[in-house]
């Protein structure tokens, strides 16, 4: 085997070094993982969440949504959750007492609300109930110490408020907001919040290690970054119900007249009911939620991995200089192609993230290496013919 080039693998080594220690180059890992989300499904049955989309009006009028609880009631959920901020004003004040009426009716109610970092000062300090158990840096939270948009004083007597910010430095169509900072403490956020009020479980149940995990009494842990948010697999939402108003509506008329229906809603009981305005856009909120359901978290692999992938490429360096340039170019092309294959089934099987640009870009500048870079003389011919004796 011939001896590798030295500035091949230092180049290598360097380029790793880099990727491990510089975040925005491995946030631009990330394009390869949305690619893999995109093309794959991740192994997880039905999940008990149904998503009731009311429409494309945002807010949905009171009307609308008084008469989305009254079709959800003929089927007894414990929780419905309305993304949507139900801020109406005072025009709608009488329509909007026919949906209270409703909502008296739901055991939990959870209602959309946004947060502001420049509050009104006239305005009252709302108070929000924070964990009581936290450890971490609280750096990378967003921060707020006001509410912007939420329901009428009326409607927040009926029910909790989640916040439905998305922070553009923190959020995005793959990291979904769980955690906020407010007046110093640390809050749920919107999905978060949700799940909760389904498992029934306090602020004071919960254990949060910002960075790291949010931990629930049952043992499930949530994977949370810095900044709050967790990574999630926008497809999830593919393992729950998606009904619209009025397929809800049709399917309560028919079970209150005891008529076949074509939808099967009976077990809307114990599952967590979403009412979201319909949208072209994925519903990262939803999920969210489906994730933390299915206990099924997007983990990237341990960061041996990368090094491991380095050094066999490094080691095997020396060997690729023995091929053709086609035989090495090709040979490039089909371990590219493998090797994104096999992260789609391991994805998909296990949602653990293979990252792409590191592995990928240290055999490509093997491959190139053994191409551009010299091949050292025979040694063994310099001599003889160094020792070649004259010619008498």
């Amino acid at each position: 085997m011939e001896r590798p080039s030295i500035w091949a693998i230092v180049f290598v080594l360097l380029l790793g070094v880099l990727f491990l220690r510089e975040p925005r180059f491995q946030r631009s890992e990330e394009i390869f993982l949305r690619w893999l989300l995109r093309h794959s499904q991740p192994a997880t049955k039905q999940v008990p969440l149904t998503i009731v989309e009311v429409g494309k009006e945002n807010p949905p009028a009171p009307l609308e949504t008084a008469l989305l609880l009254q079709g959800l009631l003929e089927f007894k959920p414990t929780v419905i959750a309305i993304e949507p901020v139900l801020q109406w004003g005072e025009r709608a004040k009488d329509q909007e007492q026919i949906f209270m009426d409703q909502a008296m009716r739901v055991p939990k109610l959870l209602l959309g609300a946004e947060l502001t970092a420049s509050p009104d000062p006239d305005a009252p300090v709302p108070e929000v109930t924070g964990f009581s158990h936290v450890t971490g840096h609280r750096g990378d939270l967003p921060e707020f110490s006001g509410i912007e948009h939420q329901p009428s004083e009326d409607v927040r007597v009926l029910s909790s408020l989640g916040f439905i910010n998305f922070p553009p430095e923190a959020a995005d169509d793959l990291h979904v907001p769980l955690l906020f900072q407010y007046r110093g403490e640390v809050i749920p956020a919107f999905a978060l919040q949700a799940v909760m009020l389904w498992l029934r479980l306090t602020p004071d149940e919960v254990k949060v290690d910002i960075g790291t995990s949010i931990d629930f009494p049952d043992g499930t842990k949530i994977p949370v970054r810095a900044d709050g948010t967790l990574l999630i697999t926008p497809q999830m939402t593919q393992r729950a119900r998606r009904i619209t108003i009025d397929e809800l509506l049709l399917a309560a008329q028919q079970h209150e007249s005891g008529a076949a229906s074509g939808i099967r809603l009976e077990d809307v009981r114990s599952h967590l009911v979403l009412a979201r305005t319909e949208t072209n856009g994925p519903d990262l909120i939803g999920a969210a939620i489906a994730s933390m359901q299915a206990k099924t978290f997007v983990r990237r692999v341990s960061r041996i991995f990368d090094c491991v992938i380095v050094v066999v490429i490094a080691v095997l360096s020396g060997w690729l200089r023995k091929f053709s340039r086609i035989d090495l170019v090709i040979g490039a092309v089909a371990f590219s192609a493998a090797y994104c294959l096999i992260a789609l089934g391991i994805i998909s099987a296990w949602a653990i993230w293979l990252p792409a640009w590191l592995p990928l870009g240290a055999a490509w500048i093997s491959v190139i290496a053994a191409i551009v870079l010299p091949k050292p003389k025979d040694s063994a011919r310099t001599v003889t013919v160094a020792a070649s004796p004259p010619v008498p």
